[in-house]
């Protein structure tokens, strides 16, 4: 490969606290404009910010997370710079000081496990919004003041492939630390990127764009992959990439320049005058690492040993922490030593009954008892695995238990011999060379003609018995 790939991300997150970093102002998405403001998060004179203690908490969690080392001694600063959308025209944030420094985050790529460095975490306010009209702006600074933390990595990304997965492991842990709604579309999780290209063999970084208006992980994968191939491009005609800022532009899936960025921007910081330095103490620490939950990664691990599941599956199962509670409450609860067709269940017909109807497991209206009885029926044989997909959506629909639903559509399953040797030499003398193949050794034609006696019988055959009718018949 001719040149190598260097990503460095800046996740900002958006903390669930009640109200603002440094006010008592609410937090509240979607409230009207200009509604949820005082003179500190407008920055008006003599008003004094005091530090949200829940912000300080959820930014040593995050970082105790992550196997950042935490700073026993922090501070606040003023990072200036002037724009609509910052009322005070400085930025209360963190400089020389972070509260973590120095974590990593382990991701997978392909059978490989890579590390992710993490530079720092700080804890600083977030702006306003501005809403842009045909021949003028709006300001609305609901959301100045609210408490972000940024997470920096390393430029230790190498493609776009590997920044996807960080974003993606990151999100799980701070949902199950239940510090943020990681909302990208609320705008409580937005990611930069940086992106250079160098030669491989040469030691100096080439120069570097900034990626903005990243709307979803999705998109910073594809921005990503955008910038590649143009600065491949331009290095390949021996033309210079600018250090700019680009934005992400999702309808032509191009970037295009905002604006160019010589050098690095001086934002004259300073420390806060009104915040005192803290100090956080070794017990403070010591007692957010003994609350912390079990992750995901740990939590799949036990998945694996407690149950038996397999790793593609315990890692589904587990990506959000109430459907991973949800699933463990289903596993305990199914009485079969082995889990794997509960683990089908959930990975499968359940997962798409949600993404149909556009929510997670746990909302759907199905409790852990109603599915596993819904499953104990299909191990009794009562009900075809087919019919029982069937039942499923009526189920989550109605709230209506499954053996009800099954008598009242008349999906019990059949096992008796008699009915199913009807079905069975039709589809024989209606297959002729199916049942030839299958006398020759063709496993898949047996198969097919199931298939065929399953249709006849509207999904109630049992399948096994039809099986070995078949192989009767034909032998």
């Amino acid at each position: 490969m001719k040149y190598q790939t260097i990503i460095g991300l800046e996740v900002h997150l958006q903390l669930k606290t009640k109200t603002k970093a440094f006010c008592g102002c609410p937090t509240e998405f979607g409230n009207s404009p200009n509604s949820q403001v005082c003179p500190v998060c407008l920055g008006l004179p003599g008003s004094l910010p005091v530090l949200n203690k829940t912000a300080l908490d959820y930014a040593i969690r995050v970082g105790v997370a992550l196997d950042c080392s935490i700073q026993e001694f922090t501070k606040f600063d003023r990072k200036h710079y002037y724009y609509p959308d910052l009322p005070k025209n400085f930025q209360i944030s963190q400089y020389d000081l972070p509260i973590c420094k120095e974590g990593f985050l382990d991701i997978k790529i392909k059978d490989t496990v890579k590390r992710i460095n993490i530079r720092r975490i700080h804890l600083e306010e977030d702006a306003g919004k501005l809403i842009h009209e045909d021949e003028s702006s709006l300001v609305d600074y609901n959301r100045a003041g609210v408490a972000l933390l940024e997470i920096v990595s390393d430029p230790d990304i190498n493609s776009p492939i590997e920044a996807y997965n960080y974003l993606t492991k990151l999100k799980n842990i701070i949902a199950y630390l239940d510090v943020s709604d990681c909302d990208m579309e609320k705008g409580s999780l937005r990611c930069d990127a940086n992106i250079s290209l160098k030669k491989t063999k040469e030691k100096e970084l080439g120069i570097k764009t900034e990626l903005k208006n990243l709307n979803s992980f999705k998109a910073v994968k594809e921005a990503l992959e955008f910038e590649v191939k143009r600065q491949s491009a331009l290095l390949e005609n021996n033309e210079l990439v600018i250090q700019e800022t680009r934005l992400w532009n999702e309808k032509e899936q191009k970037t295009y320049s905002m604006r160019a960025k010589e050098e690095a921007r001086d934002y004259r910081y300073f420390p806060e005058p009104d915040l005192p330095p803290l100090s956080i103490t070794r017990e403070k620490i010591n007692a957010a690492k003994a609350e912390l939950p079990e992750l995901p990664e740990q939590k799949a691990a036990r998945f694996i040993q407690e149950y038996k599941l397999t790793a593609y599956d315990a890692a589904i199962i587990t990506s959000s922490r109430k459907d991973a509670e949800f699933s463990e409450d289903c596993l305990k609860l199914y009485n079969n030593i082995d889990k794997k067709n509960m683990a089908n269940w959930l990975i499968g017909p359940l997962l798409s009954e949600a993404n149909i109807r556009r929510c997670s497991i746990f909302e759907l209206k199905l409790t852990p008892k109603n599915l596993v009885k819904l499953l104990e029926l299909i191990d009794k044989e009562i009900i075809s695995n087919l019919n029982a997909k069937l039942v499923l959506p009526v189920m989550i629909d109605t709230g209506i238990d499954a053996d009800k639903i099954m008598a009242e559509k008349n999906l019990s399953q059949v096992s008796d011999t008699q009915s199913l040797e009807l079905y069975a030499d039709e589809v024989i003398r209606e297959n002729p060379k199916s049942a030839a193949d299958y006398k020759n050794g063709k496993i898949n034609a047996l198969m097919f003609m199931v298939g065929q006696v399953m249709k006849k019988s509207k999904g109630k055959a049992n399948p096994k018995v039809v099986q070995e009718i078949l192989k009767r018949r034909i032998s």
